[in-house]
């Protein structure tokens, strides 16, 4: 298949003139396409189209901003085919993966589009000739950045939370992943949406952040991605008293008591470790495992880790496919280093594949020390450390030790065991006898430095909203 020609899209046109770089396949190492680049210029106009763009926006009438976005919703699913492709050769992921994903985010489309016909007012009771209400309205021109690893699933929550609430949005994807944004916006464009309601840019990520955000007319910031960047973010929003999502990364636990099947566990576990290659920011990570369970479950996780079959996500057969950069390779060949040289066994995998593309294997280790990186650190990629616990306190103590608080998952059969992890974990998303991660009915978000602010379900849409106290004095 061919990979699409790349353009920015400003006030409802596509713009290839500029500077660019290149889009490389991390299956291959080859070059894709070259991305154009936004200049301050791009970046003003796109600010000013989401001003404009957001008043018509903002005043068309709640049921057709919902038919237009039900409109792109069917027209992105119908394409779901052509669109992972576009995916699996940028980021690597299997297509079968990949086309899931595409999915999903229709299904997230569809559900804020509807959700948001429901973002009612109220009326207080009050006394004499006053009338009391709250009134949700849009926040305004939203400015959002959104990562690699899931190619639609992160610019599709911004895209659809901010435009089914009415508002525009200027949204900066990743320079790594630019074809799949790209036919997301080309759905909402084919499906009606006004010009400049949604405004795709891309460029030096620290230059656009730091324009976007000290705009006076962008009200919101919205960014997924790393807990340093995220910090760096945040702190310019605050500087301008603009309110910000920050959905950041985590280091999610995993807890199997004593009194779960560890058989059952360990291919849930290892399933959910390897999905994406292990770059999911909700990806389990650290596997804390009774004592009296571990043997079976290191068995069990690793020969899990074995079925794994690594390749080239356009071939028929593979289950995972490469890093999506050098970057994470680099990442990978250190953690695994580290916590060998402090004692820890290799079980499986821990080097990277001698071909060419980014590709590493599933890598299992044991008997990882407390004071290995890769305990301390999110991996973002295919390696889980195993380590055995005596008692149930010093696991949630260990799980919780860090300042991070995502995502996090536990194991067992009792009922009392899980509402002791439901109410012990400090973690924002919390699954129990499966690692399911977020989806669009419910919210998504984490605790500590894995951020604030929700994503999906109502408060997905609540986000992008104020609320208003209106008192009305009755005269005659």
């Amino acid at each position: 298949m061919t990979y699409p020609d790349l353009s920015l899209y400003i006030d409802g046109e596509w713009i290839a003139d500029r500077v660019t770089v290149p889009v490389i396949n991390p299956a291959t190492e080859e070059t894709l396409a070259h991305l154009p680049l936004a200049g301050v210029d791009d970046l003003d106009r796109a600010i000013a189209a989401a001003v404009r763009g957001g008043k018509v926006w903002r005043d068309t009438p709640v049921a057709d901003r919902t038919r237009i976005l039900l409109r792109a919703a069917d027209l992105l699913a119908g394409r779901a085919d052509r669109v992972a492709e576009i995916m699996t050769l940028e980021q690597g992921k299997p297509r079968a993966e990949a086309r899931n994903e595409v999915l999903r985010v229709a299904g997230a489309l569809r559900w804020d589009a509807e959700d948001a016909r429901r973002a009612y007012g109220r009326i207080i009771p009050s006394a004499g000739d006053t009338v009391l209400s709250v009134r949700h309205e849009p926040v305004g021109p939203v400015a959002a950045f959104t990562p690699w690893n899931f190619p639609a699933g992160s610019p599709m929550r911004k895209m659809a939370g901010a435009l089914s609430a009415g508002c525009s949005i200027v949204i900066k994807a990743s320079e790594e992943t630019p074809g799949t944004a790209s036919e997301i916006v080309r759905c909402f464009a084919e499906a009606g949406l006004p010009a400049g309601a949604l405004n795709l840019v891309f460029g030096e990520p620290a230059e656009v952040s730091k324009h976007l955000i000290a705009s006076p007319d962008i009200r919101l910031v919205a960014f997924t991605g790393s807990i340093p960047v995220g910090k760096l973010l945040a702190a310019q929003a605050g500087a301008e008293m603009k309110p910000s999502l920050m959905e950041l990364g985590g280091h999610a636990p995993v807890i199997v008591a004593a009194d779960a099947d560890p058989v059952q566990a360990a291919r849930k576990a290892a399933f959910a470790k390897f999905v994406n290659a292990g770059q999911v920011c909700t990806s389990p990570s650290r596997f804390l495992v009774h004592e009296s369970l571990y043997s079976t479950f290191v068995a069990e996780f690793t020969a899990a880790a074995g079925r794994v079959v690594v390749g080239d996500g356009l071939h028929e057969g593979v289950t995972m496919g490469p890093l999506a950069n050098e970057r994470r390779l680099k990442a990978m060949e250190e953690l695994v280093a580290d916590a060998v040289s402090r004692g820890a066994v290799i079980k499986a995998g821990g080097e990277r594949l001698d071909r060419p593309g980014y590709f590493f294997p599933p890598t299992v280790l044991v008997d990882v020390p407390g004071d290995a990186r890769i305990m301390r650190e999110e991996p973002f990629g295919p390696i889980a450390p195993i380590v055995a616990f005596s008692d149930l306190d010093e696991a949630l103590r260990i799980a919780n030790s860090l300042p991070y608080g995502l995502a996090a998952y536990g194991f067992t059969r009792s009922s009392k065991t899980a509402e002791r992890l439901a109410t012990g974990f400090e973690a924002g998303i919390l699954s129990i006898n499966h690692c399911g991660g977020s989806v669009h009915e419910a919210p998504s978000g984490g605790v500590k430095q894995s951020g604030y602010g929700r994503e999906g379900g109502p408060e997905g849409v609540e986000a992008y909203l104020i609320t208003k106290r209106v008192s009305h004095l009755l005269v005659d």
